[in-house]
């Protein structure tokens, strides 16, 4: 893990613009932290699909095909810290329904907590965790003859852009067979006012959970990035429904990693994170 990390960020570190892979905000820190953006009262999209698990439990049941008499392999990809599908958990748990909860993550200690979690409120639950990139994952599914139900939530789509979106999509459609199903969950183009303080909120905690990824980066592999020589700024276009958090350089700077030496401009930013919001055109196209 640690060398294909390294490998990442040299290469979105030589690119123009440069960038850093956005699965790489979740170590444990950045686990808590966006634990707690998902509570900031900024932060829309967790209470809006909580909303609607709690509210339409049973019509989810109904269109994701859940019947009594066939075993489920329920999969969630970036499932976090569980709590958009808790509702819908409970409510197969308590009418019996048969199936195991396959949560996947890229964060070790997400699933861990997780796992934790659910078997307190809900110790019902056949729940296997797997920790991986989805696709590598979704192969340990291959020979499998049960139904598959895939949730991919919180608007974690928006994280690739449009081409690679596309090209997920594809690849996951090769992952399943005929009856399986897939709850996609997306976040619909809002104004700036609603969208942007969910990316730069007022106690800061956006800005700390971009800047830790930095601080990762300083643990991990060896470098000397100095946090106080570059600041979170986040951006969101309306038009577009793109939304982008960047790590902006203050000041002309050189961040040693590991021996290797990469060059900062005043004003440069790197790119972390990508959040696109949809519209029907967007979806069909």
């Amino acid at each position: 893990m640690i060398e294909k990390f390294k490998q990442e960020v040299d290469a979105g570190l030589r690119m123009t613009p440069k960038q850093l892979p956005s699965k790489y905000f979740y170590d444990k820190k950045g686990d808590a932290l966006f634990v707690e953006i998902m509570k900031l009262p900024e932060y829309y999209l967790t209470r809006a699909e909580h909303d609607i698990f709690k509210n339409r439990t049973e019509d989810l049941i109904q269109l994701l095909g859940f019947g009594p008499d066939d075993f489920l392999e329920l999969i969630e990809l970036g499932a976090g810290d569980g709590t958009k599908t808790l509702e819908l958990l409970r409510a197969l748990c308590e009418e019996d329904y048969p199936f195991e909860y396959c949560p996947v993550d890229f964060s070790q200690n997400a699933l861990e907590l997780l796992e934790a979690d659910l078997k307190s409120k809900c110790p019902k639950l056949q729940i296997n965790p797997l920790r991986g990139e989805y696709f590598e994952v979704l192969k340990n599914f291959n020979g499998s003859h049960h139904k598959k139900v895939v949730l991919f939530l919180g608007s974690n789509i928006g994280n690739l852009r449009d081409d690679r979106a596309s090209v997920f999509l594809h690849e996951l459609d090769q992952t399943l067979n005929v009856g399986d199903r897939l709850l996609l969950g997306v976040d619909l183009i809002k104004s700036e006012e609603v969208v942007l303080p969910a990316y730069n909120d007022s106690k800061g905690v956006t800005r700390e959970f971009n800047l830790n990824l930095l601080r990762r980066i300083n643990r991990e592999l060896e470098a000397d990035f100095n946090l106080e020589g570059f600041e979170h700024r986040p951006e969101y276009d309306e038009s577009t429904g793109i939304a982008a958090s960047y790590l902006e350089s203050t000041q002309k700077q050189n961040v040693r990693i590991n021996g290797s030496v990469y060059s900062f401009e005043k004003g440069e930013r790197i790119l972390t994170e990508i959040s696109r919001k949809y519209n029907e055109d967007i979806l069909t196209h």
